[in-house]
């Protein structure tokens, strides 16, 4: 069962404050405005191009997709009206819906569809796979495009309808003609979703603009989960930036601001007194933290030193720093996320103990020369800027020199992507948290691509990762699936791409 991070929880506060999902309502009779913060700042505009999820709310607002969940967790048509896949399981037909167009009047076509899969394809771990099994593409007429298999794969209806980063947004094909590895520009963000964004009044470090698009066409069925109809029933959304917690808290209590998608846990117990204030929490299973390694430089190139690592870190003093309330956090070693199917300890007994006699010798056995870890801290996101500290604690007390570098989120999330060393403005490690939606099972689970250059970044490149999740993305059998998952788990600890830091919930 998929649970939704914090940023689906924002989009499904938002779609109950914002739309009326099947059935039309009349326009207000003056224009309304809802006021949100976001989880982070928006200076990107590209839910492609990066996986953090204020892009990823972005593209929810401004785009549409191809299929999408509903609230059972099921795979149901978006813009899609309807689809068949051949007897042989090598032919996939899609047929959009009429209607359809871009918020500059254009219709949508199969042209567009088929160059946004491929772009989205490119840069995510889940279209990635799936891509490696497509032939090819090709157009039927303005509304309908097949998609050619060379092989029968499982997973076709399950990577289009992904719902959280990177997700399959339909872009139109100018925009999704855009490099993957290069940022679409400002002036291509032409929608397919139920708002538009404005670029004149987007202010970086200040505001984001949405307002109501005219040309939107819901579905008639009723809202369920991110599927079915969407209609706003405001004309006008903001993003206000409010980087400080207390000034947040201060505006949201004034009635400045309408809704906060990550409130501090320091203020829940004040919130929770304030009977002008509502409470959400949709997430159930919560959110991992990871700490990710850049494997392309020293000393993460060598990945007994990455097992180091992970043998002296121990989860709970980075919860407890950072969430603070055991209703809100949970020690968990698996890596597909406790009180799901695929979660299992099996060769997780020697690591994260926080053993830093035993990763002292690890690294010394591994020939650690003392070169510095870069350490990149964001500041500005409150489940975040604590994890850091404990981290170069940690490893220090294990023997590594850790350089902790202090920046905001939107900062990280650009530097990140940088190959270069650290010593030219690239990084070794960072430390972010994933949403049970996206790292459900190893093909979904992004920092378990370690398809090289195509990998995320940190570009780890092991070819027995890339074998075992080939042999689940293509396995139907459950129990069969289950051990390629131990398999994997077991591998993976010795050859880690990234390490668990414990699972957390985010009201």
């Amino acid at each position: 069962m998929l649970q939704f991070r914090k940023s689906m929880t924002a989009l499904a506060v938002l779609a109950s404050a914002c739309a009326t999902f099947g059935g039309a309502t009349a326009p207000a009779s003056a224009q309304t405005t809802l006021k949100a913060v976001m989880n982070s700042d928006l200076k990107i505009v590209d839910p492609i191009w990066t996986t953090a999820y204020v892009q990823r709310a972005f593209g929810y607002m401004v785009w549409d997709v191809l299929f999408a969940l509903d609230e059972n967790y099921e795979v149901k048509p978006q813009m899609v009206d309807k689809w068949s896949v051949s007897d042989d399981k090598l032919t996939w037909t899609f047929t959009l819906r009429e209607g359809l167009v871009w918020s500059d009047g254009k219709p949508v076509t199969g042209e567009d569809c088929i160059a946004s899969i491929k772009r989205w394809g490119a840069r995510d771990s889940m279209g990635q796979k799936m891509m490696a099994s497509v032939a090819g593409f090709e157009t039927v007429d303005g509304r309908t495009f097949r998609m050619k298999m060379k092989e029968p794969y499982g997973l076709v209806l399950q990577s289009l309808a992904k719902p959280s980063s990177n997700v399959a947004f339909m872009m139109p094909k100018k925009t999704a003609d855009t490099d993957p590895f290069t940022q679409i520009k400002v002036e291509d963000v032409i929608g397919s979703g139920p708002f538009l964004f404005i670029a004149k009044e987007w202010k970086p470090g200040e505001k984001v603009v949405f307002l109501k698009n005219p040309t939107y066409k819901p579905r008639a069925e009723p809202p369920s989960g991110l599927a079915g109809a969407k209609l706003a029933k405001v004309d006008r959304i903001e993003w206000v930036w409010i980087p400080d917690v207390q000034t947040q808290v201060g505006a949201l209590q004034n009635g400045e601001i309408d809704m906060l998608e990550a409130p501090s846990l320091d203020m829940l117990p004040l919130f929770a007194k304030d009977k002008n204030i509502k409470l959400f929490n949709y997430n159930k299973l919560g959110n991992q933290y990871a700490f990710r390694f850049n494997t392309l430089h020293k000393p993460f190139d060598n990945p007994k030193i990455r097992y180091a690592a992970s043998v002296a870190f121990g989860q709970k003093p980075f919860l407890e720093a950072t969430i603070g309330d055991p209703n809100y956090y949970q020690v968990c070693k698996p890596m597909f996320v406790c009180g799901t199917p695929l979660a299992t300890e099996e060769g997780m007994q020697g690591i994260l103990n926080q053993d830093a006699a035993k990763a002292r010798a690890i690294l010394k056995e591994a020939g650690y020369d003392g070169t510095p870890v870069v350490l990149m801290q964001s500041t500005d996101l409150g489940v975040l800027t604590n994890m850091a500290p404990v981290a170069k604690q940690q490893m220090e007390a294990a023997g590594f020199k850790v350089e902790m570098q202090s920046m905001d989120w939107q900062t990280l999330v650009g530097r990140r992507t940088k190959k270069e060393p650290p010593d030219k403005g690239g990084w070794n490690a960072f430390i972010t948290g994933w949403a049970a939606a996206d790292i459900f099972n190893p093909v979904m689970a992004g920092f378990f691509n370690a398809s090289c250059d195509k990998a995320m970044f940190g570009w780890p490149c092991d070819q027995t990762i890339e074998k075992l999740r080939d042999q689940f993305a293509k396995e139907t059998d459950p129990a069969k699936q289950k051990q390629i998952v131990v398999d994997l788990q077991k591998y993976w600890v010795e050859h880690p791409t990234h390490v668990n830091l414990g699972q957390y919930r985010q009201p």
